[in-house]
């Protein structure tokens, strides 16, 4: 199965479960306080859908489930689901409703407490499903660490790192005096929210003051070559058949030892030099200029050859050699350290892991009103490509954790049209004891929905971009 098939189907079962359980979230608190639930529907509806328990047919096949109050289905535009909850103005906007008079099983009919928490019911499931998929991650696969002390080579940090003091061959070992455990994404945000840093350099410990008012996160991940970068040999894990690398006689093992003409030792070192190249290539340059640039002179040495290849690689249409890098976990492999949970333990690791991740999250949506912030805003395809291209059940359920700490947050924001819109209008209601008119819900529900449109539009925009460019 090609990888686009594995990572969309990946897509489908995160969606179908995070929607199904943040719906049935609100459906579940609904019930309890006796609030009748019209319908319950993955994905949207409109004009119509693909499945639902009041069709014909399973009306004739299931005529008990059919006369339930509820109707249950699967809708045709992938954008998320909804319940429709008697007696309140939602996303359907079922003006008429809330014309006639209240009933007691309606949304409206119930005290501010309970409909507080049949808003919030979807957010709470969200976050308590993500403790809980980390909890069990810790409890199936436990869990894996570099030391940063392990990491023998150290790092590679670019121009803006290097003005701060730091230095090709540092290893980070502490910010604001408390140790970084070891290697991963959070080391980027822990530097850019610290106000010092120390490194162990030659086997010494030293400290470098940081920028006062922190490092921007979203540019030490984004500039290229990163503000750091795991030093691992320039070594190749494996050739594709068909390739410039296999052509001129690469193997796997092989070992870069020069590109362009340059000596090179890290793949770090590799990315800078065909970065500038990569430069030129974004500018005008003429097509003999591009062509040329197609032809690269490497230095290469296969394992166990007693001498250096020399040869000029013609890359392909996408400027790639065709091989597959050595990566750090290949490389560093032996210096990882694994630690087992036992199932009552995996429930506090969970819970503490979850919720440094909220934190993080949290703290890293200040970055979305930036002009890089709304760039990286992304859709399907940005989802879609979270997922790796081979089934991974650990993976899967790493990721599908992340996705639903994104929607707690996401649908806690006080946006009409969200979660967080209901209740912040609730909470106004509980402290004024008046609550907002039907007329003003209608329209604060269009201005939400517009603003989602949007926020929709400029996220598959950016997929579109990035697609084609």
């Amino acid at each position: 199965m090609s990888p686009f098939w594995i990572k969309l189907f990946q897509l489908l079962l995160c969606f179908a479960i995070l929607i199904i359980l943040h719906e049935g979230g609100h459906f579940f608190f609904s019930k309890l306080f006796g609030i009748k639930v019209e319908k319950f529907f993955m994905f949207f509806d409109y004009k119509f859908h693909l499945f639902s328990t009041k069709d014909k047919w399973f009306a004739r096949l299931f005529p008990k489930v059919a006369q339930n109050e509820t109707e249950y289905g699967i809708g045709w535009i992938p954008l998320g689901g909804y319940v429709k909850i008697s007696g309140m103005i939602d996303e359907s906007l079922d003006l008429e409703q809330m014309k006639q008079p209240v009933q007691s099983w309606e949304f409206r009919a119930k005290p501010v407490w309970q409909r507080f928490l049949v808003m919030f019911g979807g957010v709470l499931v969200n976050f308590l499903l993500a403790l809980f998929i980390y909890a069990m991650i810790l409890f199936a696969w436990g869990r894996d660490t570099l030391p940063m002390e392990r990491i023998s080579y150290g790092f590679s940090f670019n121009e803006s790192a290097e003005a701060l003091g730091f230095q090709d061959g540092d290893i980070p070992v502490k910010a604001d005096g408390q140790p970084i455990e070891g290697w991963d994404g959070n080391v980027y945000r822990t530097i850019s929210e610290a106000k010092t840093v120390t490194v162990l350099r030659e086997g010494k410990e030293v400290t470098l003051n940081m920028p006062e008012e922190g490092i921007n996160l979203l540019e030490m991940i984004e500039s290229d070559p990163r503000f750091l970068t795991i030093n691992v040999p320039a070594q190749v894990d494996s050739v594709l058949p068909e390739t410039p690398a296999a052509l001129v006689g690469m193997k796997t093992g092989a070992r870069l030892l020069e590109i362009d003409g340059k000596p090179i030792q890290w793949w770090s070192d590799f990315d800078a030099i065909m970065g500038r190249r990569a430069d030129v290539l974004a500018s005008d340059c003429s097509r003999e200029d591009s062509i040329r640039l197609r032809a690269l002179p490497i230095v290469f040495c296969n394992e166990g050859a007693a001498q250096p290849d020399t040869a000029v690689l013609q890359l392909d249409k996408n400027y790639m050699l065709g091989v597959v890098r050595l990566s750090y976990p290949r490389f560093y492999r032996d210096a990882f350290q694994h630690q087992d949970f036992g199932f009552l333990a995996s429930i506090p690791a969970g819970i503490s892991y979850g919720w440094e991740t909220l934190k993080g999250y949290v703290s890293d949506l200040r970055y979305l009103f930036s002009k890089k912030g709304a760039q990286s805003v992304g859709s399907f395809g940005t989802i879609g490509n979270l997922f790796p291209s081979v089934w991974d059940w650990a993976s899967f359920w790493n990721i599908t954790a992340f996705i639903s700490i994104i929607l707690a947050v996401m649908n806690i924001l006080p946006i009409p049209g969200l979660d967080g819109g209901h209740i912040f209008f609730l909470l106004v209601e509980a402290v004024t004891h008046r609550p907002p008119s039907d007329k003003f819900m209608e329209r604060a529900q269009y201005v939400g929905m517009a603003l989602l449109f949007a926020l929709m539009a400029l996220a598959i925009f950016n997929d579109i971009v990035k697609f084609l460019f």
